[in-house]
């Protein structure tokens, strides 16, 4: 009685399905139920499936795949014929003669089902199973419910996916539906459409798929995982046949050419795989480029959902060759399997519209298993070197002065040590500052071989430490700061001493501020122009990119071009250029940095190992304990930068050994003239070869002479007091020494410095006494007496330049 009742209710529900063309959607739907149905309806038309996204070179050649779910659409004319006559004889036999619903194999299907109690037969036609695949694998794919309730045996959801469908063939025609299904459907783990199941069980297209083939697909569209050919290889070559004879059952394959398809093997891809998913596939050398181009396009808005299911074409600026070159010096430097050493690499492409990334590569190779020296972590373009790039933060220093009034032919003072009476925060063998546990800032050159001045050019070429902490004194420490971020190091000054984001909520102070902040705070952190804190080796890079390109200031871009699924261009939300400073000051700057290759110049000797013959830029780093070590150096072609620096748990300093060897040790001795220079140099010589050399831009006299602003007033001849009173309304600090002259008592004889020198200077006036002793006899030498005396020296001879003593290209901080 009951299953008679079953059968007539259900006989209602599918003659009011039959009807429901013709009376529409009265009396059988809520009006909120109809609206459902239609927005998936035009969901169905107008929402594309979630597409792989693919990361190219800057040749369009593929470098990394990102997807949630492998599948690339193909429109119904690239699909095979045979490909589509094997689905329709096994899935849907009637397809071209129904309007979405096969009401005959409904009512069939349903009375069997409701006889038998259970689901032992299905009447879905090929767009009833295109709707469920739909709000399975795309609407509903992150949502475990919802994907139930689209599966679930019910004839509410039976008539529902009943009236989609015929809407759906209304709006659609055959061919387009039977392509969208075999876009979106399953075909085993990742594989999603015909397309990828092509490529990754035949490595072939849909076009040219054949009968065995076609039907092997075709027979897993509805149990992908059980009749997956590479586990279940017989029971998968069962179903083939049986789609086989299917297609010849349906008049779609004649009787011989199905028996011929089925004695062919299965065929499959040695191996079945898809695409390497994520910047992994993208390999130990393009890894760490793909890395940055997915973080730098989530920071322009981009999701990473949208990343991974947009199906965009990223046309990246990696340049293969400028890549291999790199990481293969990198490599030379520093063997990948040496533990605790990190040896990066940037380069950048100068110019004033655009600073391209050409390259980021590390000695480790980019991936996941530690145990071979691989890694995830952004080595070269984040802020990954925690100990900072040492000496080559002077450039910051020296721009600043620059802006300031200095030019590079002035000369500053470099004592060998010096104890700043402005900056506080000294170690313990710096003099207190008579505060209760406060000491001034202390520090002293390298060595004692650097004289007690001299010009801005040679103080960047040999950097001596004491120099730059004067000019912190004179230009102040907040113009200093703020021109690191203004040049190029914009993410990093952002982040806090640990390298990363500041924390409100940290215990420590210093980790809850910017190293902006916290190199400004309290009058200023003299230690900023030695960098001992986290540096990104990218931004490096783009510094001297900036300086070589006028001031000119481009984000490293990694972008050459982002086009959607339909090849349109799609705009990225990138920084604008910026003039960051005055043209000819950029040019001073880079004049001032042109001799480091030379002579005494902190790379010299990497220079000459590499025969390197053009005009450049460069600045050598070393941190104090010797745990990093930085060179940066640009030609107008082409920018980079290069770290050094212990990436592991146990960060020890770095001792040089042989060729990519160095080790960590107890007493580090490893200088940014060494392997960091030494690096760039093995790159840059191998990309320029061939390239015309080009000359830095001339320099304006006001950045080779100094500025009006800095002219100190020439107080000489004057009485000492008058001359005081003008040089400190000018903003000069004075000392004053006496000295035996004939001139009147109290009258400066001279003045040191003469000429420019930044506000803040100290200028010592030599004072006469007025008196000149008589001069007293002296012993008569012993020795030749056509010698001169010891000291003397030939006077036909110009006075000797005293600079540092160490053979040439010594390399120093």
């Amino acid at each position: 009685m009951l299953k008679m009742l079953g059968l007539c209710l259900l006989a209602g529900v599918l003659l009011a399905g039959m009807l429901f063309p013709v009376v529409g959607a009265t009396g059988l739907v809520s009006n909120r139920a109809s609206d459902t149905v239609d927005s998936i309806s035009a969901d169905l038309v107008t929402t594309d499936p979630p597409l792989i996204t693919t990361v190219t070179d800057k040749d369009g050649l593929p470098i990394a795949y990102l997807f949630d779910q492998y599948r690339v659409l193909t429109p119904p004319e690239k699909i095979s014929p045979t490909m589509k006559a094997a689905l329709i004889s096994v899935e849907d036999r009637r397809f071209y003669e129904h309007q979405g619903v096969d009401w005959k194999g409904t009512i069939r299907a349903g009375l069997t089902n409701q006889v038998s109690g259970s689901v032992s037969q299905g009447a879905s036609t090929l767009t009833q199973q295109y709707v469920k695949n739909y709000l399975v694998h795309v609407v509903a794919r992150n949502n475990k419910l919802e994907q139930a309730k689209a599966q679930e045996q019910t004839i509410a959801r039976k008539m529902r996916e009943a009236r989609i469908s015929l809407q759906l063939e209304r709006k659609l025609g055959k061919e387009e539906i039977l392509a969208r299904y075999l876009n979106v459907v399953p075909f085993g783990s990742t594989i999603y459409g015909i397309a990828a199941a092509a490529q990754a069980y035949f490595n072939t297209t849909p076009d040219k798929l054949t009968v065995p083939q076609s039907a092997m697909l075709a027979g897993m569209v509805n149990s992908p995982s059980a009749l997956d050919p590479e586990a279940y290889p017989d029971k998968a070559l069962q179903r083939r046949n049986q789609v086989i004879d299917r297609m010849v059952e349906n008049d779609k394959l004649s009787h011989d050419a199905g028996e011929a398809a089925k004695k062919e093997g299965l065929g499959l891809a040695n191996p079945v795989r898809t695409p390497p998913n994520g910047c992994v596939g993208a390999g130990p050398e393009n890894g760490f480029f793909c890395s940055y181009v997915v973080n730098y396009l989530q920071r322009a808005g981009f999701s990473e959902e949208q990343l991974r299911t947009g199906g965009y074409t990223i046309q990246t600026t990696l340049d293969r060759a400028v890549t291999s070159q790199a990481k293969a010096a990198a490599e030379a430097g520093v063997a990948k399997h040496i533990d605790g050493i990190a040896n990066t690499m940037a380069v950048v492409k100068p110019g004033k519209e655009r600073h391209d990334v050409l390259a980021l590569v590390s000695n480790r190779d980019y991936g996941l298993k530690a145990q071979q020296h691989q890694t995830t972590f952004d080595l070269p373009s984040g802020v990954e070197n925690k100990f900072g790039a040492g000496s080559i933060y002077k450039v910051f220093t020296a721009a600043a002065a620059l802006e300031k009034g200095l030019g590079i032919e002035n000369v500053i003072p470099t004592p060998t040590h010096h104890v700043s009476r402005v900056f506080k925060g000294g170690a313990q063998r710096c003099p207190s500052t008579g505060e209760p546990g406060t000491r001034w800032y202390c520090l002293s050159n390298f060595d004692g071989s650097y004289p007690s001045s001299m010009t801005l050019q040679q103080a960047l070429q040999t950097s001596p430490n004491t120099g730059f902490v004067i000019l912190e004194e004179q230009t102040g420490m907040d113009p200093v700061v703020d021109m690191a971020s203004r040049l190029g190091m914009r993410e990093t000054m952002a982040t806090n001493l640990q390298g990363t984001r500041p924390d409100p909520k940290a215990k420590d102070k210093q980790h809850r501020i910017s190293q902006t902040e916290f190199y400004k705070q309290g009058g200023g952190n003299a230690s900023f122009t030695l960098s001992p804190a986290p540096v990104s080796t990218l931004e490096l890079a783009n510094v001297v990119a900036t300086i070589v390109s006028g001031g000119k200031w481009c984000p490293p871009t990694p972008i050459a071009k982002v086009l959607d699924r339909n090849q349109k261009a799609v705009p990225v939300n990138e920084a604008p250029c910026e003039q960051v400073v005055a043209e000819g000051l950029a040019n001073g700057l880079a004049a001032g940095m042109s001799k480091d290759d030379q002579g005494n110049g902190t790379a010299a000797a990497a220079a000459r190992n590499a025969k390197w013959n053009r005009p450049m830029i460069g600045k050598t780093g070393t941190t104090e304990e010797y745990k990093s070590a930085a060179f940066i150096g640009a030609t107008p072609d082409f920018a980079g930068a290069v770290q050094v620096f212990n990436d592991g748990t146990s960060p020890r300093p770095i001792c040089l050994g042989a060729p990519g060897a160095p080790r960590l040790c107890a007493n580090g001795n490893i200088f940014g003239g060494t392997i960091p220079a030494k690096t760039w140099f093995d790159t840059m010589t191998r990309l320029h070869a061939g390239v015309p050399p080009k000359g830095l831009a001339p320099v304006d006299q006001r950045y080779l002479k100094g500025g009006k602003e800095i002219q100190i007033p020439d107080v000489v001849g004057r009485q000492v007091n008058d001359a005081v009173r003008i040089l400190e309304q000018a903003g000069y600090k004075v000392s004053q020494q006496t000295v035996n002259s004939d001139q009147p008592k109290g009258t400066v004889v001279s003045q040191t410095p003469r000429g420019n020198a930044l506000r803040g200077t100290i200028v010592t006036l030599s004072v006469s006494s007025g008196y000149v002793p008589p001069p007293q006899p002296a012993d008569p030498p012993s020795g030749d007496p056509n010698q001169p005396p010891p000291g003397q020296g030939n006077p036909n001879e110009p006075p000797p330049i005293t600079l540092p003593t160490d053979p040439p290209g010594v390399p120093r901080r």
